[in-house]
């Protein structure tokens, strides 16, 4: 991954905004530079502590925008179509290739295909609930 740029949420509601050169679904943590940080150190991240990494578009997205939480008729995107609860309420709908709640995460791209969000790496232990869409 090269420098992507990424929100990071964390379970307890913290928000960390910035770039990563190293983070893998199958590692236990990796770096990340903060945007609000002055200091060129990289904070050590723990997938973990984490709800989930959202590979953005950009870090102000758009707050107004209500986000498209379905597909339209006929639409048949990789994977299967979910629909994710976070224990803090949030919904995302979108599809994903390797839902296993046994590893680490996993990704879904956003149904919403104007979505700030390219996709985003789910960790199971902040979801309430995850169903399957037809």
């Amino acid at each position: 991954m090269g420098h992507a740029k990424v929100v990071v949420r964390y379970a307890n509601g913290r928000v960390i905004k910035g770039f990563t050169q190293n983070f893998s679904p199958s590692k236990d943590r990796f770096h990340l530079f903060s945007v609000n940080k002055l200091s060129r150190e990289a904070i050590e991240v723990f997938l973990k502590e984490l709800k989930a990494v959202f590979l953005v578009r950009d870090f102000a997205g758009n707050p107004k925008r209500i986000e498209q939480k379905k597909y339209v008729e006929g639409e048949k995107p990789l994977g299967r179509k979910v629909e994710v609860t976070f224990m803090d309420g949030e919904r995302i709908v979108g599809s994903t290739l390797s839902y296993d709640r046994s590893r680490s995460g996993f990704f879904i791209f956003p149904a919403d295909p104007k979505s700030n969000n390219i996709s985003v790496f789910i960790v199971p232990s902040a979801v309430r609930k995850i169903r399957q869409l037809s």
